[in-house]
């Protein structure tokens, strides 16, 4: 090759594995973490003896897959949206109640263009629900009347479509809830079945609207007068925001999702709430004392499938949470396509403290970001 001649730069997003770099506006994205590039030469050199590293710790943040992490930090005030508090953040709307006693549960939700940063330096234009993405986890008890005023401030015509049991009029595709740049529409219908839900735009071209950030947990909580069972109802009491038995729960909503950057048809940036290694920059505090809930749902596009490890542990899985018995006991890894969703249970209550990874067990989604750490600690840590 001519000294005057610069390399090319391969697009794809396998150049964004441990060794290469992107770049985009400006920025890069490196294999190696901050830590790793000040690390010192006997590191470097791979002479570790000087170190004496406790073969019990665990790894850090930063640390795992190789020393494999982003450069930098997104901002996320300048986003809008923060991955750590989106964890916990439920939108329950307002409520009232309706002549025949029935609670009514309104929601509000705007759809807005909106440029995110997706990783240190790299932006995504997206469409989104409310300036987020995910769109807001919405969160409803079983039998409730629930309203959504959706709002158009975009570019394109947009709707909410729920996975769930409604009326063809209120199922958002064309000639049905789609509505155009400036006008609203209001779905309204009954909640249920109970479960882990999902709601997203369906106007076409779907694969578009979809990747481009429209899209949110939608999370109907089971109502234990229902039950006949004691168990099932103790079951269904314990998913029940705002009840003494829920407040035992450390409950999460994840959302894995993924971003094709350049627009070729495949993605070059994996996480779960958006921000690629979010979780591992900020790991997720667990109490090991209570139990832990996630409400997982997969939107990735572009790709058959997605899915989630928990390092040294095992859950039961709940498919669709449409159910108040495990569709899956003891596992550590499931997979879901599109749309799929679930509910995970588990509990560190036997494990040392300690840093405990979470992933895709693809390897290469965990490389380009969707990859994260518990923070298990005892009470008094």
């Amino acid at each position: 090759m001519p000294a005057d001649t610069a390399p090319s730069v391969d697009p794809s997003r396998r150049a964004l594995l441990v060794g290469g770099l992107v770049a985009a506006g400006g920025a890069a994205i490196a294999a190696g973490s901050a830590r790793s590039q000040s690390a010192p030469d006997t590191m470097a050199g791979h002479d570790m003896s000087a170190m004496k590293p406790d073969p019990y710790a665990a790894p850090m943040p930063g640390m795992a897959h190789g020393d494999m992490t982003t450069v930098g930090l997104v901002d996320h005030a300048r986003n809008g949206f923060d991955p750590t508090p989106m964890l916990t953040d439920w939108d329950t709307g307002t409520t009232e109640f309706l002549p025949d006693g029935r609670t009514l549960r309104t929601f509000e939700v705007d759809a807005i263009d909106k440029e995110i940063e997706i990783a240190p330096g790299i932006f995504f234009p997206a469409w989104t629900f409310n300036g987020r993405v995910p769109g807001p986890a919405l969160r409803a008890k079983e039998g409730e009347r629930l309203k959504i005023i959706f709002r158009n401030y975009g570019s394109h015509p947009h709707s909410m479509h729920f996975h769930g049991i409604h009326s063809a009029r209120m199922d958002g595709v064309p000639g049905a809830g789609l509505i155009g740049p400036g006008e609203e529409f209001i779905y309204e219908f009954d909640a249920k079945p109970f479960g882990c839900h999902l709601y997203h735009c369906h106007a076409l071209p779907l694969k578009r609207h979809m990747h481009k950030g429209m899209y949110g947990l939608f999370v109907i909580d089971p109502d234990p007068a229902r039950q006949t069972d004691p168990a099932l109802a103790a079951a269904a009491a314990s998913r029940a925001l705002g009840s003494p038995e829920n407040a035992n729960w450390q409950e999460m909503a994840m959302v894995m999702n993924a971003f094709d950057t350049n627009f070729d048809g495949a993605n070059e940036i994996y996480a779960a709430n958006t921000i690629g290694q979010a979780y591992m920059n900020v790991p997720i505090r667990i109490e090991k004392s209570r139990p832990v809930r996630i409400y997982l749902l997969n939107v990735t596009e572009f790709d058959p499938i997605n899915s989630f490890h928990l390092h040294a542990n095992f859950f039961d899985y709940y498919d669709t949470g449409t159910t108040l018995t495990p569709t899956q006991r003891t596992v550590d890894l499931i997979m879901q396509c599109q749309a799929q969703r679930g509910i995970l249970e588990f509990s560190f209550a036997e494990h040392e403290d300690g840093m405990y990874m979470f992933h895709a067990h693809q390897s290469e989604f965990t490389e380009l970001g969707w990859v994260g750490m518990f923070d298990v600690r005892g009470p008094e840590a």
